[in-house]
């Protein structure tokens, strides 16, 4: 299964066509080649394996990281109950 990460945009770079985003924390460079739109500082992107891939507004970002936090967090009380058992 594929997961397409939100992630915040924190600077652009047009003539290179990346873009400097941050991740749930983690901030990295990504490609900026698939998306049509321009792409401002602020702007929400759908991010995979490094390149963004759509345009979010920030309500439809919000909602899905919030549910990518609780799986992760239940993710993680899986994998502690395991180690108890």
């Amino acid at each position: 299964m594929c997961l397409c990460i939100p992630s915040r945009v924190l600077s652009v770079d047009e003539d290179a066509m990346t873009a400097k985003v941050d991740t749930l924390g983690v901030c990295k460079e990504i490609s900026t080649h698939l998306i049509s739109d321009s792409i401002a500082v602020g702007d929400h992107l759908l991010v995979h394996v490094g390149f963004a891939i759509s345009k979010i507004n920030q309500q439809e970002a919000e909602t899905n990281l919030a549910t990518y936090e609780a799986l992760l967090a239940e993710m993680e009380r899986e994998d502690v109950a395991v180690l108890l058992s």
